[in-house]
């Protein structure tokens, strides 16, 4: 199976990372009851990191790799684009050339922060009434008759709305055919989130 390539802004990786890890993080506290053991206290999901190591190799390798340190520099987050897994809004907090120096051949190392911008979302839920067609390429649904539209912001992406409006991504999709890869929503996009 051909995977599509990994994105990120305007980078394309030429072939996907060798390694790619995501770790969930979960902050906890520890709070000790007097006179008896201890009580375990959940503070919420924090972000979700994303490492991986791959190479470039060829004659571009050195311009593929100074192309991707480029974007390291830009102070704001952007859309992570996996092949497999759920896009994410993330910043881009670590990139390492990892190797002795070779003219084809540049081993590096990256990772990513998922960003989590929904306290202060901007996007708007639209309730139609009826189940018609909406715009925009979500659009379409086969909703009950009271179908709700989320407009897409900079930052969405369907597994979050999925998780925002109580719902999966493979909801969201029969409700969208239009939408047909999972991991690509528009700016302004009407998305059916519910039915």
């Amino acid at each position: 199976m051909r995977l599509a390539p990994m994105r990120y802004k305007t980078f394309v990786w030429p072939h996907n990372p060798r390694v790619y890890s995501i770790e969930y993080k979960r902050k906890m506290a520890v709070n000790k009851v007097p006179f008896g053991r201890y009580y375990l206290q959940d503070l919420g999901i924090t972000r979700r990191v994303m490492r991986g190591e791959g190479e470039f190799v060829g004659s571009q390798a050195y311009d593929q790799f100074r192309d991707l340190a480029s974007l390291f520099y830009e102070n704001t987050p952007g859309t992570l684009i996996h092949p497999l897994w759920q896009s994410a809004s993330a910043y881009f907090v670590g990139l390492s050339l990892a190797q002795e120096p070779r003219a084809d051949y540049v081993k590096y190392t990256f990772e990513f922060w998922e960003c989590y911008d929904q306290y202060h979302s901007t996007g708007t839920l639209v309730n139609t009434g009826t189940s018609g067609s909406g715009s925009g390429e979500g659009a379409a649904g086969t909703g009950s008759g009271n179908a709700q539209w989320h407009t897409v912001v900079r930052g969405d992406s369907l597994w979050a709305l999925a998780r925002t409006y109580g719902t999966t991504v493979s909801q969201l999709l029969a409700w969208n055919p239009g939408i047909k890869n999972p991991n690509l929503i528009y700016v302004g996009q009407k998305v059916q989130v519910s039915g």
